[in-house]
C-alpha cells in the first residue's frame, strides 16, 4: 500500500487498475478452458456411454490420449506464444480449442455414417459385434476431437502466465496467477450445475441425444472471448486504458536498488532468448517439470473422474440433484486456493525472505493437504460428503501449489523464455496425466470385472482408493525433488 501511496504522490494522480481488468479476461478464460474439458466427463457416463457402449477403459484411453497430445504441443505452445506474442498467439490458442470443443458434437454422427446405422436408437440397441464396432469407432472420433481441444487448450497457461508476467510486478504475480487459476476452478465449478441440465434439457426437445448442444454452447463461449481480447488487451507501455502511475508500478522490478550489472542482466534477460534445447541444461527447469508431472494428474484425475466416481461408488447420475449438489461443493471448497497466491506474500512480509524461498515454504504446506485423500474412501463409508470435502480441500491445495509454481518460473527464468518454460512443464504435468488416466480407466475395469479386494473394499471402491492413496502423497515427492534441484534462489541471466 505504502509503494502505491508513494507513486500515486510521485505522479500526481492516482493509480489506475487496468491491470485487474486484464486478469479477470485471463479468469474468464481458464474458465472457459475448463469448462470445455470437462463436458465429456460430465455427459460420459449418463448420455455417451448408453449410446457408444463405452467401458471405463474406453473413457480412460480418451482421456489419456488428450493427456500426451495435450503433453507434447505444450512443449510448442509455450513457443510459439513468445514468437507469436500474447495477443495474437492467446487468440490462435482459445480459437483452435473452441472449434476442437464444438467437434465433439459431430462424433455420433460420423460414427452412425461410418458403421452404416441410422441413428443413436440403433446404437442404443446394437449388440454383439455391431456394438463394438460402434464403441471402437466411436472412441477414435472423440479422440479426433479431443487431440484438436488439446492442442488449442495447450496454449492457455503459457499465454496467461505470460501475460501475468507482463501487467504486474513480482510482488503480485503468485496472487494475480491465483487468481485467473480459480478460473479452473470456477470452470469445475460451473459445468456441473449447467452442462448435465443442459444436455438433458436438449435431449428433452429431441435434439440428437442432448450432449451434442452441450458440446456447441460451451464451446461457443470462447469465440465470445476472442472478442474482448481483440478489444481490450494491448501491452502495457502502449495500453492507453493504463495510465503512468500504474505502468511505474508495473515496471516496479525494473525501479528497485540494483547495481549498474544488475540492471544490464536484467536487460539481457529479457531481451535474449534460450534457445529451445538449452533450457534443458538449467536445474531450474527440471524442479518445474518434475513439480508438474506429480502434481497436475492428480487435478487432472480428479477432474475427469469424479463425477464417474460418484456415479460408480454412490449410483448418483450426473444430471441428479444430489450429484449435481456434490460436484459444486466440491469445487467451491477448492475456490479457497485464491487465498493460497496471498501466502508468499505474507511469508516475505513477515520473515523477508526471497520470492522463491516463500514460495517453496507456502508449496511444502500446500503439499501437506493432499495427503488427506487417503482417507477420502474409507469415511466415504459413512457419509459421501466425507469424500467430497477431502477431495474438495486437496483440489484447493492443488491450485494454490500450481499458482506458486507458475510464479516461480516467472522469479527465474527471462520474460522472454517464461511461456517456454511453462509450456515444458504442461508437457511434464500432461505425461502425468495420461499415465494416472489410462490406467485408471484398465484398473477400474479390473476392478470391477474381478472383484479387486484393498484395504477392507472390494470392486472398484478399492481401485479409487489405491488411486487417491498414489494422490495423496505426489505433492510431497514432488516438492521434496524441486527442493533437491533448486535448494536456493538461482536466477537464470542468459549468457552466463
Amino acid at each position: 500500500m505504502e509503494i502505491k501511496q508513494t507513486i500515486d504522490k510521485e505522479y500526481n494522480e492516482k493509480m489506475s487498475s487496468f491491470r485487474w481488468v486484464i486478469c479477470g479476461l485471463l479468469f474468464l478464460a481458464t474458465t472457459v478452458n475448463y469448462m470445455d474439458r470437462q463436458v465429456l466427463s460430465l455427459t460420459w457416463k449418463d448420455f455417451i456411454s448408453p449410446e457408444f457402449h463405452w467401458t471405463d477403459a474406453d473413457y480412460g484411453v480418451i482421456t489419456a490420449i488428450f493427456s500426451i497430445v495435450y503433453a507434447v504441443a505444450n512443449l510448442f505452445a509455450g513457443r510459439f506464444i513468445d514468437w507469436m506474442g500474447t495477443k495474437k498467439g492467446y487468440l490462435w490458442a482459445i480459437g483452435v480449442w473452441s472449434a476442437g470443443a464444438c467437434l465433439h458434437a459431430l462424433c455420433g454422427w460420423a460414427t452412425e455414417h461410418t458403421v452404416g446405422l441410422h441413428d443413436a436408437a440403433e446404437m442404443v440397441s446394437a449388440t454383439g459385434t455391431v456394438a463394438s464396432l460402434v464403441a471402437i469407432t466411436s472412441v477414435y472420433y472423440f479422440i479426433a476431437a479431443r487431440v484438436v481441444l488439446a492442442v488449442g487448450e495447450s496454449g492457455n497457461f503459457p499465454a496467461a502466465v505470460k501475460v501475468t508476467a507482463e501487467y504486474f510486478p513480482k510482488r503480485d504475480r503468485a496472487y494475480a496467477t491465483a487468481i485467473f487459476n480459480a478460473g479452473a476452478t470456477v470452470g469445475a465449478l460451473a459445468a456441473p450445475v449447467s452442462i448435465p441440465p443442459l444436455a438433458r434439457f436438449f435431449q428433452n426437445m429431441g435434439v440428437g441425444n442432448g450432449w451434442e448442444m452441450a458440446f456447441i454452447v460451451i464451446g461457443g463461449l470462447g469465440f465470445v472471448w476472442m472478442g474482448l481480447w481483440m478489444f481490450y488487451y494491448k501491452k502495457p507501455a502502449s495500453n492507453p486504458r493504463v495510465n503512468k502511475a500504474e505502468l511505474a508500478y508495473i515496471e516496479l522490478d525494473n525501479h528497485s536498488d540494483e547495481t549498474p550489472a544488475e540492471k544490464a542482466d536484467k536487460e539481457d534477460s529479457n531481451k535474449d532468448v534460450i534457445p529451445f534445447w538449452q533450457c534443458f541444461k538449467y536445474p531450474q527447469t527440471w524442479a518445474v517439470v518434475f513439480g508438474k508431472f506429480f502434481t497436475d494428474g492428480v487435478w487432472w484425475f480428479f477432474l475427469f473422474w469424479i463425477p464417474a466416481y460418484i456415479s460408480d461408488v454412490y449410483g448418483l447420475a450426473s444430471d441428479t440433484g444430489t450429484a449435481q449438489m456434490l460436484i459444486f461443493v466440491l469445487y467451491a471448497i477448492t475456490m479457497l486456493s485464491i487465498y493460497g497466491g496471498k501466502l508468499p506474500t505474507i511469508i516475505m512480509n513477515k520473515t523477508g525472505l526471497n520470492p522463491y524461498a516463500a514460495r517453496m515454504r507456502a508449496m511444502f504446506i500446500f503439499a501437506l493437504f493432499p495427503l488427506l485423500a487417503i482417507f477420502a474412501q474409507p469415511l466415504g463409508a459413512y457419509s459421501y460428503w466425507w469424500p467430497v470435502i477431502i477431495i474438495g480441500i486437496a483440489g484447493a491445495a492443488h491450485q494454490s501449489w500450481s499458482a506458486n509454481i507458475y510464479s516461480v518460473v516467472g522469479d527465474m527464468f527471462p520474460k522472454s523464455t517464461i511461456a517456454t518454460i511453462i509450456g515444458v512443464g504442461g508437457m511434464a504435468g500432461g505425461v502425468g496425466s495420461f499415465l494416472i488416466n489410462l490406467c485408471s480407466g484398465r484398473l477400474f475395469d479390473y476392478a470391477g470385472a474381478t472383484g479387486m479386494h484393498f484395504m477392507g473394499f472390494e470392486g472398484k471402491p478399492a481401485g479409487y482408493f489405491i488411486v487417491f492413496c498414489i494422490c495423496g502423497v505426489s505433492y510431497l515427492i514432488g516438492w521434496c525433488i524441486m527442493k533437491l534441484l533448486v535448494p536456493k534462489y538461482k536466477k537464470i541471466v542468459v549468457g552466463k
